[in-house]
């Protein structure tokens, strides 16, 4: 095992280790950073007490301790152990755990000063969990705090530490150049034409028809590996065994995935971006990747997590490339071009700058640190993730202030993601733990295909979930008691109460509590319900509504009585605009979902007003009878601020009318107590109410509502909000006036529009001397010989006004 590159620098890093108490290790693929590296490490005097080892996925976890354990002729429990979720394989004599994400956090939160521990290995720190962050924000906490002793050493497999070493400036940095063997690197675009998984297939079989060895195929998902795995069965001999690796597969499935293939055989190992972690899968030596992943992004807006297929980073090439050089020479083969390649980031986006915070927000809490920014970070937590995580913790009661209350303090002692925590500890005897803890045990692993219908799952008693339904059992201190489903609605409804839905229109399409949609398969029988709660939901990346993974069919008559703290309450009066009536209602609702509408009592006059004027402000000002004349008093006094400002007018656009109503409107709407008596008010008389006496002689005499013309009719002026304002009169009726007509102090022009006496427009202008002394010739001539009986001087300047249509001696 000395051949391995890693062995290389071993006393380098352990003089490191021996002088700083943070050492970073760059050692690529292959190289033997996990699965020979800890031994050497436990076998140095410098490091006193047990090594913990951190991996970052399961399958990883329990293959780096087998692997471990095999290299000492032991078995897993004895010198190396591993501890997981609802499972551990440790014993009295265990120096080197390898543990992940999870279980570091909880040994850290339950004993900070990690007793009896000299080491802490991080593995695969590149992939920047947001779990990695935590633990490194944490024990970098422990170190400075609590033990100065305490070793840290963080592994990657990329040559990118440029941010960890501007983090810790005074950490060496140790350098495993070169893998195990040569991998030759080739890039080859998918054919356009063919679909996804029959270009990945044909590529796939190609290279095994010319090259020996088994292959490790890249796919971003789980449906991606089914389809190509279904194309590849016609491609590939009966001597190549198609094997699928992907997180959901239970241990056991994922197990077949890596040993090596039969005896005379060759496999291909159809895989998600798990295999690019410490996973040594027997006999590969051929690599195809799709450079391309799943990856989760959390909405901040929805709370929801949705999953969008991206193109990996060039970092993850190169891991993906080396798991081909790990036992012999082998090629790896990136479907797309090198160019393309060549344009992928360096590196790929940290966790925690994408996900959902309210598990670390309440890990921080538990800490002690009520503001991020008092821990080392190599990413800051992003404030608005935090915001969102601070309102989910919020709505499940684990917060009072800025702190954890009781409740919360029990949520975060178990480990748990908040929204389990929460049911967890919300059970009231020992039926309620049972049934809370299958429950969680079925959320934490759930059920592939097949129905959505939570009931179903539970029904089932895999050995899994009862294992890990004894394990939360056990931390809850309860002994016995049993699961009972009749309990369910209610225990998933306080840790879930956003995700409670309602159908709406058509069969499958639901509305959640928190206001967001969601779905199911139109032929998918809990459709047929109409209230549900969907705890585990998926936001698609192109389709609006999320996709219900699983869900649980609720009668809300029975949540309501059993959970009534779940019910907001509001005592509204509401326009019924059919009627022309207002009526008064008390709504019961969950979040934005109406679940019973009472009607109650007459209500007084002030409350029907004031229901009144929130509905003018719901619906505007056009609910209104808004009369001609009433909006050319609102023009007036518009136009009056812009041509007077120097005089206090007030203001009368939409806003600040529906934000003064009682001021100007309410005054006027006594014995109004229907929406027809409302519609039936002088809004111009209400309007004028804005002006005392003397503003309203202002009014009236700068920009009147009407223009007494040489003839002595008064004549209407038409106000607009952003054109001056329009006289519409006769010509006949204009003659002897010199000079265009003003308003406001002689500051606005009265644009004219002079009419025919058939009361059409002739002529448009803010110029009346100009229009006299020029183009009224033409208009002269053209309307002498259309209205040869009417008055058409010479000089229209200085001759008479008329009225009368015809001349006259």
């Amino acid at each position: 095992m000395t051949s391995l590159p890693v062995a290389a620098v071993v006393p380098e890093l352990l003089t490191a280790l021996d002088a700083s108490p943070q050492v970073l290790l760059t050692a690529p693929t292959g190289a033997g950073k996990s699965t020979w590296l800890p031994l050497r490490l436990l076998e140095h005097r410098g490091i006193t007490g047990r090594i913990i080892l951190l991996e970052p996925r399961r399958l990883a976890a329990r293959n780096v301790a087998q692997r471990l354990a095999e290299l000492l002729n032991e078995k897993p429990g004895e010198t190396v152990g591993y501890r997981m979720r609802a499972q551990s394989c440790v014993g009295p004599q265990t120096r080197l755990e390898v543990v992940t994400e999870g279980v570091l956090t909880r040994m850290i939160q339950r004993d900070p000063e990690l007793t009896g521990v000299g080491l802490v290995i991080l593995d695969e720190f590149h992939e920047r969990s947001l779990q990695a962050d935590l633990a490194l924000a944490l024990l970098l906490d422990v170190q400075q705090g609590l033990r100065d002793d305490l070793k840290l050493l963080i592994m990657s497999a990329t040559l990118d530490n440029g941010r960890l070493q501007q983090m810790l400036p005074d950490a060496p940095t140790i350098v495993s150049e070169g893998r195990a063997f040569p991998v030759e690197r080739r890039y080859q675009p998918l054919a356009a034409h063919l679909r996804f998984d029959e270009a990945v297939a044909i590529a796939t079989a190609e290279l095994l028809r010319h090259e020996g060895g088994s292959l490790l195929l890249f796919l971003p998902g789980v449906g991606e590996i089914l389809r190509v795995q279904e194309q590849l069965a016609t491609r590939v001999g009966s001597d190549v065994v198609l094997c699928p690796l992907y997180g959901a597969l239970t241990l056991s499935e994922q197990r077949q995935a890596i040993v090596p293939a039969p005896q005379g055989k060759r496999k291909v190992v159809l895989a998600t971006n798990i295999a690019e972690t410490s996973l040594t899968i027997e006999g590969i030596r051929l690599v195809v990747d799709c450079a391309q992943e799943r990856v989760a992004r959390y909405d901040v807006r929805t709370g929801l997590t949705r999953l969008i297929t991206q193109r990996i980073s060039q970092a993850s090439m190169t891991q993906r490339a080396g798991r081909a050089g790990r036992l012999e020479p082998g090629i790896c083969v990136h479907l797309l071009a090198k160019e393309q390649a060549e344009r992928a980031a360096a590196q790929g986006e940290a966790e925690i700058l994408q996900s959902d915070l309210s598990g670390l927000l309440m890990e921080l809490l538990q800490w002690g640190c009520t503001e991020p920014e008092q821990l080392n970070w190599l990413d800051t937590p992003p404030a608005i993730n935090l915001l969102a995580a601070k309102r989910l913790l919020q709505m499940l009661g684990a917060l009072e202030g800025d702190r954890l209350s009781a409740r919360g303090q029990k949520m975060a002692a178990l480990g748990n993601d908040p929204r389990l925590a929460a049911m967890l500890v919300g059970a009231k005897n020992n039926t309620e733990a049972a049934t809370a803890a299958k429950l969680a045990a079925i959320l934490e692993e759930p059920p592939r295909g097949g129905s959505t219908d939570l009931t179903v799952a539970f029904s089932r008693n895999q050995p899994a979930w009862q294992q890990r339904s004894q394990q939360l059992l056990k931390r809850l201190n309860v002994s016995n008691g049993q699961p009972d489903s009749t309990l369910l609605p209610s225990l998933l409804a306080r840790a879930f109460t956003d995700r409670i839905a309602r159908r709406r229109g058509q069969e499958g399409r639901y509305q959640l509590a928190n206001g967001m949609g969601a779905m199911l398969d139109a032929d998918d029988a809990s459709g047929r319900h109409e209230w549900l709660i969907a705890p585990l939901l998926l936001q698609g990346s192109a389709a609006p509504d999320a996709r219900i993974l699983l869900a649980l069919p609720l009668d809300i008559e029975a949540l309501m009585q059993a959970c009534p703290e779940l019910l907001q309450q509001s005592d509204t009066i509401e326009w019924d605009e059919t009627q022309g009536t207002l009526k008064a209602l008390r709504r019961s609702r969950i979040g934005q979902l109406t679940v019973k509408v009472q009607p109650l009592a007459k209500p007084s006059e002030e409350e029907l007003h004031q229901a009144m004027l929130n509905g003018i402000r719901d619906k505007g000002l056009s609910v209104l009878n808004w009369t001609s004349e009433a909006e050319q008093f609102r023009l007036r006094l518009q136009c009056a601020a812009n041509w007077l400002p120097e005089y206090d007018w007030p203001a009368v656009d939409e806003v600040s009318l529906l934000a003064s109503l009682e001021t100007w409107l309410l005054p006027h709407m006594s014995g109004v107590h229907s929406l027809r008596a409302l519609k039936a008010l002088n809004v111009g008389q209400a309007l004028r109410g804005l002006l005392d006496w003397s503003m309203l002689q202002r009014l009236d005499s700068e920009l009147p509502a009407h223009y007494t013309v040489p003839t002595g009719s008064r004549i209407a002026i038409r106000y607009h909000e952003d054109n001056p304002p329009v006289l519409a009169v006769r010509m006949q009726e204009m003659f002897g006036e010199a000079k265009t007509p003003t308003i406001a102090q002689g500051r606005v022009p009265l644009v004219l529009e002079l009419l025919s006496p058939a009361q059409r427009p002739l002529q448009v202008t803010s110029d009346l001397s100009a229009f006299w002394q020029g183009s009224y010739r033409e208009v002269q001539k053209e309307m002498k010989g259309r209205y040869p009986k009417h008055v058409w001087p010479d000089d229209p300047a200085n001759t008479a006004p008329t009225r009368r249509t015809k001349k006259y001696s």
